[in-house]
C-alpha cells in the first residue's frame, strides 16, 4: 500500500513539473528573424507586432533582420533553430512560396521545415505604369500588350521574388507576351518605372502609392479582396476575371519543425489577442497592409495553397532562375 501511494505521489510530482513547465513559456527573450534587410514592409510588420507582443508573453521579443538571396538566408537559419519556440521566423510569398517553387535547390522546404503560427498581415499588390504608357486603365492596358507581343517590358523586384512570379501568372492567364527586368529590389525597379525606363511593374501597394499620388505612376489594377479606399476606381483582379492572380503579399509567423503544439497554441492566441488592439491594428493598416490574425491551420493551408500555385506558374511559364 505504502508502494503504491509513492507511485502515485511520483506520477503526480511529473504531473505538476510539466504543467509548470508548459506554463513556463517563454522563461527567455525570444528571436524573431526577419529575412530581409530593415525598413521594408516585413521589417516595419515585424517591429509593430514585436513590442506588444513581448509584452503579451513577459518576454522580449527581439527582432534579427537576416537578409539576402531573396529571403533564403534567413529562412535557412531559422529553419535550422531549435524547435523549442526560442526563435521564430516572419514568413514571406518569397520565402514560402515564390523563391521555394523556381529555385529545387533552397536549403529548406516551405512545407516541411516549418510550423505554422498565424498569418499576421497581407498586403494588396497594385500593377502600375508609367505615365507614357498608351493605357490608363486595365483594359486599355490588356489591350495593348495583345496588340504588341514581346514590345513592353516590367520591372521586378528580382527573379522568383513575389514581383516577378505574379506578374508571370497573369501573363498566363492573359495571354500576353511581356519582357521581365529583374532588379536588386523593389527601390531599384520603382525608380526606373517612375523614370520611364522600364513601363509596368507590380509592387506592394505601399510602396507603389506615394508615386501613384503624385500622378507619377498610373494604378491598373490591384491584388485586393476589394477595392481600396485609397484607390477606389481602380478595379481588383477578380473583378477583371483574374482570380487566380488576386494574390495578396502575406506576413506571417513560423516556428522551426517540431516545435510542440502547446507553445505554436500560445504563441498564436497571443499574437491573435494582440493584432485585435485598435492601435496595433492601425499601425499595420498604415503599411497598407490588412490585419489577417487566422488560426495556424488556416495559416498552414494558405502556404500549401501558395506554394503550389506558383509552382505551376514555373511550370506552365517555364522559369529558371537564369
Amino acid at each position: 500500500m505504502q508502494r503504491r501511494h509513492l507511485i502515485a505521489l511520483a506520477a503526480a510530482t511529473c504531473f505538476a513539473g510539466g504543467a509548470f513547465a508548459q506554463a513556463a513559456y517563454p522563461a527567455k527573450p525570444i528571436r524573431l528573424i526577419v529575412p530581409f534587410a530593415p525598413g521594408g514592409t516585413t521589417d516595419i510588420i515585424s517591429r509593430v507586432l514585436a513590442d506588444p507582443l513581448s509584452k503579451a508573453l513577459g518576454q522580449s521579443v527581439v527582432v534579427d533582420n537576416k537578409g539576402g538571396a531573396g529571403g533564403a538566408i534567413g529562412a535557412a537559419e531559422a529553419a535550422r533553430a531549435a524547435p523549442d519556440g526560442y526563435t521564430l521566423s516572419m514568413a514571406t510569398v518569397s520565402t514560402i512560396a515564390t523563391n521555394p517553387a523556381i529555385n529545387k535547390n533552397l536549403p529548406y522546404d516551405p512545407i516541411k521545415d516549418f510550423v505554422p503560427i498565424v498569418n499576421v498581415a497581407a498586403a494588396p499588390n497594385v500593377i502600375t505604369a508609367h505615365p507614357s504608357f498608351p493605357a490608363k486603365n486595365y483594359q486599355e492596358l490588356l489591350a495593348a500588350i495583345k496588340k504588341e507581343p514581346g514590345k513592353y517590358s516590367y520591372a521586378s523586384t528580382g527573379t522568383g521574388g513575389i514581383s516577378h512570379m505574379q506578374m508571370e501568372l497573369f501573363k498566363s492567364l492573359a495571354g500576353a507576351d511581356i519582357v521581365h527586368i529583374p532588379y536588386r529590389g523593389a527601390g531599384p525597379a520603382l525608380n526606373d518605372v517612375v523614370a520611364g525606363q522600364v513601363p509596368l511593374m507590380l509592387d506592394n501597394l505601399a510602396s507603389s502609392l506615394p508615386f501613384i499620388q503624385q500622378k507619377r505612376l498610373v494604378p491598373m489594377v490591384v491584388a485586393a479582396p476589394q477595392r481600396l479606399p485609397a484607390l477606389p476606381d481602380v478595379p481588383t483582379l477578380a473583378e477583371v476575371g483574374m482570380e487566380p492572380v488576386n494574390r495578396m503579399a502575406f506576413y506571417g509567423l513560423l516556428a522551426p519543425k517540431g516545435t510542440p503544439k502547446d507553445i505554436v497554441d500560445k504563441l498564436n492566441a497571443a499574437t491573435r489577442q494582440v493584432l485585435a488592439d485598435p492601435a496595433v491594428k492601425k499601425r499595420i493598416e498604415d503599411t497598407g497592409s490588412i490585419v489577417i490574425a487566422n488560426t495556424a491551420d488556416q495559416f498552414a493551408q494558405q502556404i500549401k495553397d501558395e506554394f503550389e500555385a506558383y509552382k505551376q506558374v514555373v511550370q506552365k511559364q517555364k522559369l529558371t532562375l537564369n
